[in-house]
């Protein structure tokens, strides 16, 4: 679990250089679209390692958060090209 949990921390980390250098907003949206996903899959196998179903409760919520944030900022975005 701990090789799991340090590839998904090196994925967000690798998210954060896309996120600082990234080459456009599309890049950037992507990167923070993958925070929100690694995130998730961080805390259920931490969640598992740990044996403590709490973390699975953030993990969702994290989720549902991830999701309503990238839909914002797709509508930030698109309307930052329109006016």
């Amino acid at each position: 679990m701990a090789v799991y949990a340090s590839l998904l921390l090196l994925t967000i980390i690798i998210g954060l250089g896309r996120v600082v250098w990234g080459p456009g907003r599309v890049d950037r949206l992507l990167a923070i679209q993958l925070f929100g996903t690694t995130g998730t899959a961080l805390l259920l196998v931490l969640a598992q390692w740990q044996h403590q179903p709490a973390l699975r409760d953030v993990a969702l919520l994290l989720g549902l958060l991830a999701a309503v944030a990238s839909a914002a900022l797709v509508q930030l975005l698109r309307r930052g090209r329109h006016d």
